[in-house]
């Protein structure tokens, strides 16, 4: 498996102390005044385009859909404006009309983007920091597919073949054979 590696302990720290300084400004605006702020916050993030046609940013959505429609959730950790690998990836994969289709049909599509140069929201940026701690991400690409009860059933890459070979091993995850 090809991956772009990437420090996540140094955006976790950034990140945590960019939550800890802007919750202390939060809850002082909170405090003078009645909107709910918090609550605009996540319904930003919610309205966020991710980088590719067709996918959603939210991890609970995203779980909510394939539970309704018993369908395989693949979560795309990307560094979609640096990561080499990623690109190629969704040069190769993801923006093919043979994946987009058996993705309509079978899968939920998360994008979970680290980008460098692109502005995420801070609730977005927080739940892509702690889905990639959670699910132990050590470089970009890195897929994760879950199955319609939020569990892991596989750890992908990059892979050569072109969106055949990944529908191929997506396949066997939806058939219940391991990947390989």
């Amino acid at each position: 498996m090809k991956v772009c590696q990437y420090s996540l302990r140094r955006a976790a720290l950034a990140a945590f102390f960019f939550a800890l300084t802007g919750c202390e400004e939060q809850s002082e605006s909170v405090e003078s005044t009645s909107s709910p702020a918090p609550n605009q916050a996540v319904a930003s993030s919610n309205q966020v385009t991710p980088s590719k046609q067709g996918w959603i940013t939210s991890y609970e959505q995203g779980q909510q859909e394939a539970k309704a429609n018993n369908k395989l959730v693949l979560l795309d950790f990307t560094g979609s404006d640096w990561c080499g690998w990623c690109i190629l990836l969704d040069r190769e994969v993801f923006s093919k009309p043979a994946f987009k289709e058996y993705a309509n049909k079978n899968l939920v599509l998360v994008e979970l983007d680290f980008p460098k140069m692109k502005p995420v929201p801070d609730a977005l940026k927080m739940q892509n920091i702690r889905l990639a701690q959670r699910y132990q991400v050590q470089g970009f690409p890195t897929i994760i597919v879950l199955n319609a009860d939020g569990q892991v059933v596989a750890e992908l890459g990059y892979m050569k073949g072109g969106p055949e070979a990944f529908i191929a091993v997506l396949e066997k995850l939806r058939q219940g054979n391991p990947a390989g």
